[in-house]
């Protein structure tokens, strides 16, 4: 026997090297991808926290802009209310003495009597009208077209002169408390339009000089054109009023006697029966007030506020605003009666995104982009609607609502948010600097580590591969001593257990193998037996479906059944989703009557199919037994099947609607899919009968349930019948069929036979579904009136 020649593999690397090389390489890129990822972590966390401290300090920052508009505009609007309320106080004493004439009577001519001066007027002969003498608490003014031959005030004139003089009473103190006010007046109807204000000015002198032919036109018409006859309108129809409440506003304008931008503010009155105006109570304020309200605002170090009419007119801001807005400022020559207005429009503004601002609703924080010095700077503005109220400018009345304006520069907002910024920056590269130090220091700990365990583990392992070589040799009864307790002890122990094993096995390995044998042939009859069985039962129940097929086909309507009654078409299509479907449709004739079902039952399959054949069987008997009740049958119907379901313990119900026609009427009953009715003109019927019936065979008594509708049907009407596997078919993207489009089929073949319109619609689903599965029955019946 020749020995085999031994050969011997050239000497490598040794195991304790490749173990350090391989488990200190390990760690070392543990380290640094856990260190990486560390400190990848770290910049995120960074990164975060900037942009929720961002955001947090971003929208603290605009709830506070928000916060400040809202207080302003609650200043300006509260300035506002207080001059609404001086102006109804007055006008309220006003109409009090025009509801009662002889307590107006009285008053004026006490107040005549007290003080002569307020009634006494004198008569100018350059301007051609009448006023009272300076020292009076009011002046009044009575233009020559109000005055007499003797050139003294008509008689009904006189009367206003001398009831207006209350005005004496209430206008001071009016004046004094309240909101700060130019002047209060009274102003005469458009018959007798005197002018007596509060306090005592040179009035008429002044219109002479500043308004030249007043005194020869109404006093109504020269100044306030299309005023007096939008009240008008309103006491025939209070409704018409722009904003409800009688308050009506003028835009700002530069008052001609004191130079000052005012607004005026009017309250109509009334005549005493509510069917004319009787004239007007009013007020001047300057707008120093509002002005000072807006123009004090100030967010961050350069923010400011602004004050608009509608139309965008700024009639309040201070200098810096003027100027970061890009506002021109104007004063447009006026004709004669026409009030001077200050001009000062945000649509004129040289920066583009001022003139582009949406006045007519409130945009909420708005961000702009403002040229400054050659540079888009960015701003934040927010727009808010002050409450609206009826404003005059030159013709009608209209609702007007004053926008407040708040504009401030992103950067003085952002300032702390990029203090915060800073701060987690420094805080993140101080953290990145402890993590490398912490990385270093771990590698030299782990280095220390792996070699200290190398030399342990390698002996072990050493001992593990002696063994393993004389395992190679067929000695089987070699075992390793290793006295570690770690995995490498663990190790030698299941080395000694596997060898033990082998051994074990290598002298029963025949036995085994004629064991295991055996088993596997055991296995095979058994499986080739349960075969047989499977196919066998696989051949019934095949046999089983064919049969049920067989019945459910024969027990549909023969072609002549449907072709039997002359004044009506009648055609069908049904395709169960397996071999027996759960769907039903029928047409029963007895005599001239002539009932048509159709119905669903739930699921689909041999269950269904029995169920199915029950309903057929239970109306069938129903209709030779001569039951024209359309509510008694389905209930008769209902009980049967329902008994019969408990008794087969059948876990199904279905959906079922009847048609009964007599020749005459067509009427419908039981809950099913829409009814789609086609008339010969085109239009389209939808019934739903979710009203006229519940599934069958849920409850033992349905009666209380079933209702009747009566459908009219006439010569060239389509009635379409369906379940829903017609318009639930989908088709490769997942849409369905649906309602919509079997309509427009219906109404595109209207005019075709019931059989050819059954036919067209058929191939038009099919055509729809496409390669994708049929999923539920599908069943379709047309009904024509011929």
């Amino acid at each position: 026997m020749m020995e085999g020649k031994s050969s011997k593999r050239p000497a490598g690397i040794g195991f304790r090297t490749k173990f350090i090389l391989v488990v200190g390489g390990a760690v070392l890129f543990d380290l640094l991808v856990s260190g990486g990822l560390a400190l990848w972590n770290v910049q995120r966390l960074s990164r975060d926290a900037t942009l929720e401290v961002g955001q947090g300090l971003e929208a603290a920052s605009q709830e506070y802009i928000r916060t400040y508009a809202d207080s302003t505009a609650a200043q300006v609007s509260l300035l506002l209310r207080q001059v609404h309320s001086d102006v109804s106080t007055l006008a309220g004493v006003l109409q009090a003495q025009i509801d009662d004439p002889a307590r107006n009577s009285d008053v004026g001519a006490a107040i005549a009597r007290t003080s002569p001066g307020s009634v006494s007027l004198s008569y100018d002969q350059q301007g051609k009208w009448s006023q009272n003498a300076p020292g009076s608490v009011s002046v009044v003014s009575v233009w020559g077209y109000l005055l007499g031959e003797d050139r003294k005030p008509r008689p009904d004139v006189e009367s206003d002169i001398r009831t207006s003089a209350v005005l004496d009473l209430v206008a001071p103190s009016l004046l004094q408390h309240g909101s700060s006010k130019l002047q209060m007046y009274y102003i005469g109807s458009k018959e007798r339009p005197i002018f007596r204000t509060a306090p005592y000015t040179d009035q008429a002198q002044t219109f002479d000089r500043l308004y030249p032919g007043h005194n020869e036109a109404n006093f109504w018409d020269f100044f306030f054109p299309g005023l007096y006859e939008s009240w008008q309108g309103w006491a025939k129809d209070m409704k018409s009023r722009p904003v409800a409440g009688d308050i009506t506003q003028t835009a700002p304008y530069t008052d001609a006697i004191t130079g000052k931008l005012i607004v005026s503010f009017f309250h109509p009155l009334w005549t005493a029966d509510r069917q004319d105006v009787a004239g007007t109570a009013g007020a001047d304020i300057t707008l120093d007030q509002l002005a000072q309200t807006v123009e004090n605002v100030k967010v961050a170090q350069s923010g400011f506020g602004f004050l608009a009419m509608s139309d965008g007119n700024v009639v309040a801001i201070n200098s810096t605003g003027e100027k970061t807005l890009g506002l021109r400022s104007a004063s447009d020559p006026s004709e004669a009666g026409a009030l001077t207005g200050l001009e000062r429009s945000l649509k004129g503004s040289s920066q583009p995104a001022i003139a582009k601002l949406a006045l007519d609703r409130e945009q909420g924080i708005q961000h702009l982009l403002l040229q400054q010095d050659g540079n888009d700077v960015p701003y934040i503005a927010i727009v808010k609607k002050l409450p609206a109220t009826n404003l005059w400018v030159s013709g009608p009345v209209r609702q007007e609502a004053m926008l407040l304006g708040v504009v401030v520069p992103e950067r003085e907002i952002d300032a702390s948010l990029y203090a915060a910024q800073a701060k987690i920056s420094e805080a993140t590269n101080r953290i990145v600097l402890y993590q490398i130090l912490a990385i270093l220091m771990s590698l030299l700990i782990v280095t220390i580590a792996v070699f200290a365990a190398s030399k342990r583990i390698t002996s072990g392992i050493s001992a593990l591969a002696g063994a393993a070589k004389r395992i190679q040799a067929k000695d089987y009864s070699v075992r390793v001593a290793i006295s570690s307790r770690d995995e490498v002890g663990e190790a030698g122990e299941a080395f000694n257990r596997m060898a033990e094993e082998i051994s074990y096995h290598t002298e029963n390995l025949e036995q085994l193998v004629e064991e295991r044998t055996a088993q596997i042939e055991d296995a095979k009859e058994e499986i080739s037996t349960l075969n047989a069985q499977l196919q066998r039962e696989n051949r019934r129940l095949g046999t089983e479906l064919a049969v049920a097929e067989r019945i459910q086909l024969m027990v549909l309507p023969l072609d002549q059944e449907l072709d039997d009654f002359q004044a009506l078409e009648i055609a069908a299509y049904m395709r169960p989703a397996e071999e027996v479907g759960g769907d039903y449709y029928d047409v029963l004739k007895n005599g001239s009557r002539l009932k048509i079902g159709i119905g669903d039952v739930t699921g689909h399959g041999l269950e269904s199919g029995v169920l199915m054949l029950m309903v057929q069987s239970v109306a069938r008997a129903l209709q030779e037994a001569g039951n024209t009740d359309a509510v008694k049958f389905l209930t008769t119907l209902n009980s049967a099947l329902f008994k019969n379901i408990v008794r087969t313990k059948i876990d199904k119900h279905l959906t079922l609607a009847f048609l009964d026609y007599d020749g005459k009427e067509m009427i419908l009953s039981g809950q099913h899919e829409e009814v789609v009715v086609v008339r010969a003109n085109g239009e389209v019927e939808r019934i739903d009968t979710m009203d006229l019936g519940i599934p069958i065979g849920l409850e033992a008594d349905i009666s209380a349930f079933i209702k009747t509708r009566e459908i009219a049907f006439a010569k060239g009407d389509l009635i379409l019948l369906h379940t829903d596997g017609v318009t639930e078919a989908e088709n490769d993207a997942g849409e369905l069929f649906g309602m919509e489009r079997l309509c427009r089929e219906a109404v595109r073949l209207k005019d075709l036979s019931a059989e050819k319109v059954v036919a067209e619609i058929v191939a038009t689903l099919m055509g729809f579904i496409g390669s994708q599965k049929i999923y539920d029955d599908i069943t379709l019946l047309a009904v024509r009136h011929r």
